[in-house]
């Protein structure tokens, strides 16, 4: 049987995925790197972390904010913008579901997409933080979108806004005044709650993540379903995400009737793997039957296990695949795109994915959700378990493919909404429940190229 789960996904960040332009495996001949060293215990038992680097806890569930409402509960998904003045805005999604009222703000908000029956704002949304890494205290924090349901992850634009998504496709017949299953879009500048308006070109399905290739504005978006598509939306104005476009699905060229990457029942991909790709054109994106990606898997789109967490880099992106590989412990995927990516001479030089990562010891590499990338150019990896009792780390992989323990989670929950500043300085992830969300500082250039 395979593995379900509650889920969740990345922050993205501003800084170039450079370096990362080797294969990488888990095979067991892989070198053994430590990274930056042993953690050491945390006498908080919070966050253990190697020698030279610490934290500091600047939100906390339950905290009061600037608003005068309270720090919702299940930060999941985050970005980080300068804002100039030397302050930082970090957008955080809240997976709150529509059950959770009592975890959320904890008071009714104006602009909120959708209400329960009894008239209040739907719990899920984003909170801002503006923060002062010189002074490490946060100046503000308050609701800056309300009344979603389950934000899980998203991902920043090259405009300064974070693109926020629900994974949960309800509906009105469920009980709710609207439709769910969109991306809402949450401006790094904004000061209070925005008006909740669904990305609605960018389709309703399980939404995770989503990052935006600079050179052409074309958003891709991954999927958190045990057999989810990978997306891309080409607007048709670049920046103007509410003007529409196309949204489209990845299919393999060696398996035009349909590929599967998932290596559950056959190995048919290997690690360090390319494969060409080409792109299905998808229809009635809406998908009042949730049945987007199945129909897309029946015009030749490829199967991917449960996508989450995706970072744009270097002229390329990755995103995890949660559950994927023969021993279902995940798997990473490399996207580069076409040089003519969207236009009508794709197909005479396509783009092309790489099976980058997959992994067959789940004490090196355990489910991994979010990512994002360190200044030395290493991904860092967010875990997220699914045991009884929950042992999660924050990996780093190198660019030749070994992974490394960077921190260990001391309590039972996942961390999320790993990103770093846009300086490289201070890097931020969140605790999802009870929700903290934790600024770490250290030597992070002491560990360069291979580690």
């Amino acid at each position: 049987m395979k593995l379900t789960r509650r889920h969740f996904s990345l922050a993205l960040t501003a800084t170039a995925f450079a370096g990362f332009r080797t294969t990488a495996t888990m095979a067991a001949a892989k070198p053994h790197v430590t990274g930056y060293g042993p953690l050491m215990p945390d006498p908080d038992g919070l966050l253990d972390l190697p020698k030279g680097f610490s934290y500091r806890v600047i939100s906390s569930f339950g905290a009061r904010m600037s608003d005068g409402l309270t720090v919702p509960d299940k930060a999941d998904g985050m970005g980080c913008f300068d804002i100039g003045g030397g302050k930082l805005a970090l957008v955080r999604n809240h997976e709150l579901k529509a059950k959770d009222i009592a975890r959320g703000a904890g008071a009714p908000v104006h602009n909120a997409f959708d209400h329960n029956k009894d008239g209040q704002p739907l719990p899920g949304g984003t909170t801002t933080i503006i923060y002062n890494p010189a002074t490490g205290l946060v100046e503000q924090e308050f609701v800056s979108l309300l009344g979603t349901i389950r934000n899980c992850a998203g991902g920043i634009t090259p405009w300064g806004s974070w693109l926020s998504c629900e994974e949960d496709v309800s509906k009105k017949e469920d009980g709710f005044t609207e439709d769910h299953g969109w991306v809402f879009e949450v401006p790094a500048s904004a000061t209070d709650p925005v008006p909740a308006k669904p990305l609605k070109g960018l389709g309703r399905f399980n939404h995770e993540a989503a990052a935006i290739d600079p050179r052409t504005g074309i958003v891709y978006l991954t999927e958190d379903r045990d057999d989810s598509l990978f997306y891309r939306f080409i607007p048709n104005v670049p920046g103007k995400l509410a003007e529409g476009g196309r949204l489209q699905a990845l299919g393999f060229t060696d398996a035009p009737e349909g590929g599967d990457s998932r290596n559950w029942d056959a190995v048919t991909w290997r690690a360090g793997d390319w494969k060409h790709a080409f792109w299905v054109d998808l229809e009635d994106t809406h998908s009042p039957e949730d049945d987007l990606r199945a129909r897309g898997q029946a015009a030749g789109a490829a199967i991917f296990a449960r996508g989450e967490g995706i970072h744009w880099g270097d002229g390329e992106l990755y995103f995890c695949c949660t559950s994927g590989g023969e021993n279902i412990l995940g798997q990473i995927m490399r996207y580069r795109p076409s040089p003519f990516e969207g236009m009508h001479k794709e197909g005479d030089e396509p783009g092309t994915i790489q099976l980058f990562l997959e992994s067959d010891d789940p004490n090196t590499f355990n489910f991994g959700d979010n990512l994002t990338v360190a200044p030395n150019g290493h991904l860092f990896v967010c875990e997220d378990q699914y045991t009884d009792t929950v042992d999660n780390h924050i990996r780093g992989v190198t660019p030749q493919g070994s992974a490394y323990r960077f921190a260990r989670i001391r309590v039972q929950t996942e961390p999320a909404g790993a990103c770093f500043s846009p300086d490289g300085k201070t890097f931020f992830v969140n605790l999802y429940s009870p929700s903290k969300t934790l600024a770490i500082n250290g030597p992070w250039q002491s560990v360069r190229g291979g580690a």
